[in-house]
């Protein structure tokens, strides 16, 4: 499973590499749903970047629309933020003249959250880029490419694909359909294969590893509970055009939602020493126009652009 990746969130960067056009619109609905607590999407903080030096009217307005919500954000948390320092205030108060279970707990809590709070204080303030920024996670919201009518389309789509008719608790349900097996495609995924496929950028992904597989100790000395995050990069430094499936799922009474999921295959061997079994597929850019024009009565063609697929050294190391 590819359980996070940092991505190219920034939609300039399809546009100056594919001349892809962006949809505005889908974009512009993302932020609006987002504002007027329709939806609670979460988006990495570079993808809100993308628009922090707008050339459009419908730019400027998706930066407002932003803005506006990161103000009430900023509200909320420094409405918490006061409460958290009064419950410690309170907490250490009781602890100078009674040691007591609920005011240590107390105190552990209001800590935890006041540092938190703190934290999201600061990324919504800061201004300087950081890596972590383009990082996503399964119900993150991420760039992606499709093709429609011959053109190359940039739309923001939630990294957890719902197919379209399926009822909205297969969220729930499938909290794994983040990423699409190869072994499965023409089972699970098949309303999706052959019809709906989409490209996702990639720098860098993450997986969680059992810490007895990562270092080739047996499993008996650890917890099998005990996990490490592995960090895993491309030694030539390029970008990963990786291949997903996405869907437009729509209910009555209920916003439409964009989503995808990043197909996985069997890992290459240094990632599977690692300790690690699947691993998404980078295509080759050659293949991607033909990728994102699939022919379903020719799924043959789509195997072999994956089998055909870019083929990096991944490097890993343990997550920051």
């Amino acid at each position: 499973m590819c359980y996070s990746a940092q991505v190219v969130a920034d939609y300039k960067k399809f546009v100056r590499t594919f001349g892809a056009t962006m949809d505005m619109h889908e974009f512009a609905r993302l932020f609006f749903e987002r504002a007027e607590g329709a939806s609670k999407a979460k988006i990495p903080k570079a993808m809100e970047d993308a628009f922090g030096e707008p050339k459009t009217d419908a730019e400027r307005e998706i930066k407002a629309l932003i803005g506006r919500f990161n103000a009430e954000q900023t509200t909320k948390l420094e409405q918490d933020l006061f409460k958290q320092r009064k419950r410690l205030a309170d907490a250490e108060r009781t602890l100078q003249t009674k040691v007591t279970k609920a005011a240590t707990e107390s105190q552990r809590i209001a800590t935890d959250k006041i540092a938190w709070a703190k934290g999201k204080l600061e990324d919504l303030q800061r201004t300087e880029p950081k890596p972590r920024d383009s990082r996503i996670f399964p119900g993150h919201y991420s760039p992606v490419m499709v093709i429609e009518n011959g053109r190359r389309i940039v739309r923001p789509m939630r990294y957890q694909c719902r197919i379209a008719g399926k009822p909205a608790s297969y969220d729930v349900k499938y909290p794994g359909t983040y990423n699409a097996r190869r072994d499965n495609l023409e089972g699970f995924w098949k309303p999706l294969f052959g019809y709906s496929h989409a490209v996702m950028l990639v720098d860098v992904f993450y997986e969680n590893v059992q810490k007895a597989k990562l270092e080739g100790t047996l499993s008996e000395t650890h917890d099998q509970r005990e996990n490490v995050v592995l960090e895993f990069r491309p030694s030539n430094g390029e970008l990963m055009h990786v291949a997903c499936l996405w869907s437009r799922w729509s209910a009555p009474d209920e916003p439409d939602l964009l989503s995808f999921a990043a197909i996985t295959d069997e890992p290459p061997p240094e990632v599977a020493a690692a300790g690690h079994d699947r691993c998404i597929i980078p295509i080759k850019p050659e293949n991607i126009d033909t990728w994102l024009n699939p022919d379903a009565s020719d799924l043959a063609a789509m195997y072999a652009i994956l089998d055909d697929r870019d083929r990096p050294y991944y490097e890993h190391r343990l997550a920051a």
